[in-house]
């Protein structure tokens, strides 16, 4: 299981979503242009001393992501009619999150094997997209029982 970073622009967010993917032993992928510099002390704030423990890979482009090997893709948007609870999930699945600001462009929507939303109250617009992709990679990890063991720091 992977978690994919498209060209994110807060730092806080990105920093939470690899904190997350380190503590439950998930493979980071980030996709440049990132909206900030990587020693963003934001960034290490919310990843804290987690980010040494992170599978971290930084691809400088969309192009240059998409010549790694890889599952399926899973985007997580607003604009999927798909809830993320109906996948079934497999253990080479990436999830892939947007840009806060904008999403991802079409190009890369379409290039999604599946694309899933939360669910949420009408005239609602989003959660914050680190909260998203704990909510999805948590339910993927949950069908595909790919926990970190408790010896894992």
């Amino acid at each position: 299981m992977r978690l994919a970073l498209y060209q994110p622009d807060i730092p806080q967010n990105a920093g939470a979503m690899m904190r997350l993917a380190a503590c439950l032993h998930v493979a980071l992928d980030l996709i440049e242009p990132a909206g900030f510099v990587h020693s963003n002390r934001h960034l290490r704030r919310a990843g804290m001393d987690y980010l040494d423990d992170l599978d971290f890979t930084r691809h400088d482009s969309w192009d240059a992501y998409l010549q790694a090997p890889r599952g399926r893709l899973i985007l997580l948007t607003t604009k999927a009619d798909l809830s993320y609870l109906e996948p079934t999930y497999r253990r080479d699945d990436t999830l892939l999150v947007g840009r806060e600001s904008a999403g991802v462009p079409p190009a890369v929507h379409d290039t999604a094997d599946i694309r899933v939303r939360v669910p949420m109250a009408p005239g609602l617009r989003s959660l914050n997209v680190a909260l998203a992709a704990a909510m999805v990679l948590g339910e993927a990890m949950r069908q595909t029982q790919q926990f970190p063991t408790r010896g894992h720091r």
